[in-house]
């Protein structure tokens, strides 16, 4: 089974979501939906931004919790490193 950690973005430079899944399509289609209630529902975060793909729970887990605790700064140097312009990455799934 694959596991991925994703960055998602209301916008470029916007509100930022860091989260863990087994299944990033049916994440994305809950995200841009909005049929989850929370945080990326109330802040219109909907957009893929960065994701990275993991073989085990525990290592993207481990990943997910050092992103959520990385300076702004880093997290948007980190998505500009693979995502310069900010696309929606959905499509590439």
């Amino acid at each position: 089974m694959k596991y991925y950690i994703y960055i998602l973005s209301s916008n470029r430079n916007g509100t930022l979501y860091i989260g863990v899944t087994n299944n990033l399509r049916r994440r994305m289609e809950e995200h841009k939906t909005r049929s989850i209630p929370g945080f990326t529902k109330q802040y219109k975060v909907h957009l893929l931004v960065y994701f990275e793909e993991y073989n085990d729970i525990r290592d993207a887990i481990v990943r997910e919790k050092r992103l959520k605790k990385w300076e702004r700064e880093w997290k948007l140097e980190l998505i500009e490193s693979i995502n310069p312009e900010w696309k929606d990455l959905t499509e590439e799934l």
